[in-house]
């Protein structure tokens, strides 16, 4: 399964942007299942409704979405902690996505790779 990130929808519903198009199609060619989770889902809807821009809004509440669950949680925490001692400090929402996707045996689909490098070595598989 690949989860897709904030910023990786942002391209795929801009019609003018190659870069997600071309997302999109290596998203197709996988053939694996997608999602986003429901932080992703926050963060696409809060842009869209603060731009005036809700035409894509039915379209993305039809994407299946996974929800943030207390096993998520424990681990978000976890992995939060981990890169604050590594001395590389994530953001709070970037853990979250982060457990979301390893719990759920996922790959992360991003464009902001620096954001969750840190978290690789503790498990995150990040697409392509």
């Amino acid at each position: 399964m690949i989860i897709i990130d904030t910023d990786v929808l942002i391209e795929i519903f801009d019609k003018k942007s190659k870069r997600g198009d071309k997302a999109l199609e290596q998203i197709i060619k996988s053939g694996e299942n997608f999602a986003i989770t429901v932080i992703n889902l926050h963060e696409i809807l809060y842009g869209l409704i603060k731009y005036a821009n809700t035409k894509p809004i039915k379209h993305i509440l039809k994407l299946p979405t996974l929800n943030y669950t207390k096993k998520d949680a424990q681990l978000a925490a976890k992995l939060e902690i981990e890169a604050e001692r590594k001395g590389k400090p994530i953001r709070r929402t970037d853990a979250i996505i982060a457990a979301i996707t390893i719990n759920a045996n996922a790959k992360l689909y991003t464009f902001n790779k620096k954001h969750f490098q840190p978290l690789q070595p503790l498990g995150l598989k990040l697409f392509p």
